[in-house]
C-alpha cells in the first residue's frame, strides 16, 4: 500500500507558540524527506535523503523544522509543538534536536521519553516507547536573535 506524502505533510504541521502580543516573527517551515538506500558507483549501499513522491509502510522519514527570526527584536519564550501524524511512528530526535521532549498523551504533558508512562492493554502502567509518542516539543531557553535561525529534526517510519 502506498501513502501519498502530501497526506503526511498536511498531517504534520508544526504549531508555533510564542508569548508575544503580536503574531510571532519567527518563520517556521516543515519538510519531510524519505531515507532511501541506493548503491553508489562502486556498489556500496549508501543512505540518501530524497524528496518523496510516495512512501510505503516501513519507509524511514526525517521531519525537518527550519526556523528563522525575521524580526528586529529577539524572540523570547519560543516553543515549537509538532504533532506526529497518525501515519508515522516516531523513532527519535535528530542529532541537533536532543533537547526536545515528547508527549504520549496527545500533547497534554511533555518530558523525556524514558520518564513517561502509559497505560498498557492490561490496564497497568508501563514505560512509554517511541510508538506511544504523539507530539514533539522544543522550548527555546535562550531568545532567538534577530536574523538568526536553525533546524530541528525528528525521525519516524511510515506505519
Amino acid at each position: 500500500m502506498r501513502v501519498m506524502i502530501a497526506a503526511l505533510a498536511l498531517a504534520a504541521p508544526a504549531v508555533v507558540m510564542a508569548q508575544v502580543a503580536t503574531p510571532p516573527a519567527v518563520a517556521l517551515v516543515s519538510k519531510i524527506q524519505v531515507v532511501k538506500q541506493v548503491k553508489d558507483a562502486g556498489g556500496k549501499v549508501q543512505r540518501e535523503l530524497r524528496e518523496p513522491t510516495s512512501v510505503v509502510p516501513g519507509d524511514p522519514l526525517v521531519v525537518w523544522l527550519t526556523y528563522k527570526n525575521g524580526s528586529a527584536k529577539p524572540a523570547s519564550s519560543f516553543v515549537v509543538n509538532n504533532p506526529i501524524p497518525n501515519q508515522v511512528e516516531f523513532t527519535g530526535l535528530g542529532e541537533n534536536s536532543g533537547w526536545g521532549v515528547v508527549s504520549v498523551d496527545g500533547g497534554k504533558t511533555f518530558g523525556p521519553l524514558a520518564a513517561l508512562k502509559v497505560t498498557g492493554k492490561d490496564g497497568k502502567p508501563r514505560a512509554a516507547i517511541p510508538y506511544d509518542v504523539t507530539h514533539v516539543r522544543w522550548s527555546f531557553k535562550q531568545p532567538i536573535a534577530p536574523g538568526t535561525g536553525g533546524t530541528l529534526s525528528f525521525y519516524g517510519v511510515v506505519k
